[in-house]
């Protein structure tokens, strides 16, 4: 049996988050599940300032306004990052998949981790400012929960979350 490692990631992967992840284990064979959540409900107030400090005034704007993406949308949108995500991987020459998580990924890192071939997680988000600062972040709240190594990466840089 290969290992696992799952990487739970809010976008798609850019071609340097994909490099930063192999070169954790660049001598050996591993596979990789991505997992997406079909994200319909993220908390108004953070998801604002996160916006907002990042420059998407619309979509902090369309947000206040309570414009969320449908489960049909978000569940389309998340099959599409998990499609070039692992895509990314198989350019590498990794052999990856790919599921579609719902809100709350945590669930699906249990059951992934409870199956037994999880070696580690590779969390991959943008930064998020209230998230990040309280410790509610995916990653925290995995390391909290699982028993495998978690990293935390910010989306197309090598800085540790």
């Amino acid at each position: 049996m290969t290992d696992t490692i799952l990487v739970l990631t809010e976008d798609t992967l850019a071609d340097a988050d994909v490099r930063h992840i192999l070169d954790l284990h660049a001598d050996e064979e591993l596979t990789y599940r991505v997992l997406v959540p079909a994200d319909t409900d993220r908390p108004l107030v953070p998801w604002i300032v996160d916006a907002l400090s990042l420059g998407e005034l619309r979509e902090a704007w369309d947000r206040a306004l309570g414009r969320e993406p449908s489960r049909t949308q978000a569940r389309a949108t998340a099959e599409e990052q998990i499609a070039g995500s692992v895509a990314a991987f198989l350019v590498a020459g990794r052999e990856a998949s790919g599921q579609v998580t719902d809100d709350d990924p945590l669930p699906a890192l249990r059951t992934a981790v409870a199956a037994g071939d999880v070696r580690e997680v590779v969390v991959v988000t943008y930064p998020h400012l209230v998230e990040d600062t309280f410790h509610t972040d995916w990653a925290s709240r995995a390391r909290d929960e699982l028993h495998v190594p978690v990293l935390h990466l910010y989306s197309g840089t090598s800085e540790l979350g």
